[in-house]
């Protein structure tokens, strides 16, 4: 957590850190709250759902809605990039392009401040499209 900070880093919210830095992926509330159960038997849904949402209002973790019911958590990364979602596995990859700066550029010049930009593809990834070909 950044030193200015007024909350302090509990063990909790240690180790909602750290499953983020090690997933390496987009991981859903449910997702984190089963790797913490792991490693502290005494932590609930309901303190990661408040963990997430205090990092999320410091800046620390993006949220990621990518339907109408999932929420993905990642942490902040500099740069811009989008998700391609797998509908049949829903498995999350990020794509970084200079497209998506050349197209947020693009907004900025006709006079449009951008404040955020949400791009996903929705689609099938190479591992499902190799099975389904293998059918």
């Amino acid at each position: 957590m950044p030193a200015n900070s007024e909350r302090p880093l509990t063990t909790q919210r240690r180790l909602v850190l750290e499953i983020l830095h090690e997933a390496g992926t987009h991981l859903d509330a449910v997702e984190i709250y089963r790797r913490a159960g792991g490693r502290n038997r005494r932590i609930s849904l309901a303190t990661i759902y408040r963990n997430l949402h205090l990092f999320k209002e410091m800046g620390i973790v993006d949220e990621i809605r990518l339907d109408d019911v999932h929420c993905y958590y990642e942490i902040k990364r500099p740069g811009r990039h989008c998700h391609l979602v797998c509908h049949l596995c829903g498995q999350v990859f990020e794509l970084e392009t200079p497209l998506i700066t050349e197209l947020t550029r693009e907004v900025e010049d006709r006079g449009f401040a951008v404040k955020r930009a949400v791009l996903h593809f929705e689609g099938c990834c190479g591992t499902c499209s190799d099975a389904k070909g293998s059918d």
